[in-house]
């Protein structure tokens, strides 16, 4: 029996999320090089065409994606070179800055999207709907413990 195999499942489970998280980092952004864009780019405008039904907030992207709102700046103004995301003050409040998706980033994300979809399909090729389920359940706990450890710790 291997020192893999004798780990707890907890100690696998933890070290196999950042395995898999960088993997999946690293493939994305070789994948994404051949367009100009980095994986931090394509989940900022991920998260603001999924998430949010009318432009979000920095801050509210920043939640989102686990991120400081100093990070999101960054990604965001990168994009908006790029012309694939405008920064327009709040009509009502001009210290807040909202995030919208471009006209042109439209047909820029459909041409990615077919990508993003064959990479997760294959990503999760041979995992069971029932299994998707368990995982699900299990990252949401996970997120859940996660706030609540970081609201303790901005506490302090």
């Amino acid at each position: 029996m291997s020192k893999v195999e004798k780990m707890s499942d907890r100690k696998y489970l933890f070290g196999v999320i950042f395995i898999v998280a960088n993997r999946v980092d690293t493939m994305l952004e070789r994948e994404f090089k051949r367009f100009g864009i980095t994986t931090k780019q394509w989940f900022l405008s991920v998260i603001i065409e999924n998430l949010f039904d009318t432009p979000p907030t920095m801050k509210e992207v920043a939640k989102e994606m686990g991120s400081s709102h100093q990070n999101v700046k960054q990604v965001a103004l990168k994009l908006e070179q790029k012309g694939l995301l405008i920064l327009q003050k709040d009509k009502r409040d001009a210290r807040v800055t909202r995030l919208k998706l471009s006209e042109s980033s439209n047909d820029f994300w459909t041409k990615l999207r077919e990508e993003g979809t064959s990479f997760t399909q294959t990503l999760f090729k041979g995992i069971e709907k029932d299994e998707l389920e368990v995982a699900r359940r299990v990252m949401q706990k996970m997120q859940l413990n996660i706030n609540e450890m970081d609201n303790k710790s901005e506490g302090d």
